[in-house]
């Protein structure tokens, strides 16, 4: 019998200071820390109930974004690309993701000029589609493509144009599939792929995390649910409501680790 391959989640713990987290999109509303803890703590358990090893990494009472630890890093199968966040305040919160990688994969680095956060890169495929927003610039997007071409992997830049990162506006559903809000985005660098899109009415719904044969997306959004799931696709929902103030979403907290590369 063969042995699958470790899954391992790594996720950050919530920041007391959650209420200072930098903003781009939306107006400051409070914050509920209690109910935004819970709603993180759901997400974790959801990861493990489909097979993860959920990893916590300690609270930055110092750094309010550090939840979305996402934005840290880009974990592929062969290396983790360590990000440059567009947000200085944010570089911070690299260190101790790229202490935690380490022994699993062999790191890369965005460097200055470059900003990229890994919010705004989406593998499908052999192709990384990367946002060109207001976190993510053209120097960040060429050093990926150089660090990223020697493993065969095609990047395409992507104009993102109303919200915070590209997945915000678009995610993988299944091998060849996309859920988008093309209001948000420039379209045609998708035009291969199939797509869905989001309910009319909930514009926010576009970011989703695929993995493990499933779709773990906002309990906000009933009817994008349903469009994924008259497809087919079996959706697991986790409470997002005080997390979605700080601009988070599903992909957001959590960097997902396959395999048992190790650093060289």
């Amino acid at each position: 019998m063969t042995t699958p391959p470790p899954r391992l989640a790594l996720t950050r713990a919530i920041s007391a200071s959650l209420n200072r987290c930098a903003l781009t999109h939306l107006e400051r509303t409070p914050i509920d820390i209690a109910r935004a803890r819970a709603e993180h703590a759901a997400y974790e358990s959801a990861l493990r109930a489909i097979g993860y090893e959920v990893r916590q990494l300690p609270a930055a009472p110092e750094l309010p974004d550090s939840v979305f630890i996402e934005d840290t890093a880009i974990v592929l199968d062969e290396i983790a690309v360590l990000a440059r966040p567009g947000a200085p305040a944010r570089r911070l919160e690299v260190a101790a993701v790229a202490a935690a990688l380490s022994s699993h994969r062999r790191l890369e680095a965005i460097e200055a000029p470059g900003t990229l956060d890994g919010g705004d890169v989406l593998k499908v495929g052999s192709q990384l589609f990367i946002g060109r927003s207001s976190r993510t610039n053209d120097a960040g997007i060429e050093q990926m493509r150089e660090i990223v071409s020697p493993l065969g992997l095609e990047v395409i830049a992507v104009d993102v144009l109303g919200c915070l990162h590209l997945k915000s506006a678009v995610t993988e559903l299944a091998e060849g599939t996309i859920l988008m809000n093309r209001r948000a985005l420039e379209p045609t660098p998708f035009a291969g792929l199939r797509s869905i899109d989001v309910d009319p009415t909930e514009p926010n719904a576009a970011n989703v995390l695929r993995t493990a044969g499933i779709v773990i997306m906002p309990s906000e959004y009933p009817k994008t649910r349903a469009r994924i799931e008259a497809e087919g696709i079996r959706v697991v929902t986790v409470p997002q409501e005080e997390l979605a103030k700080a601009e988070g979403g599903v992909t957001c907290g959590s960097l997902l680790i396959h395999g048992t590369r190790r650093a060289r």
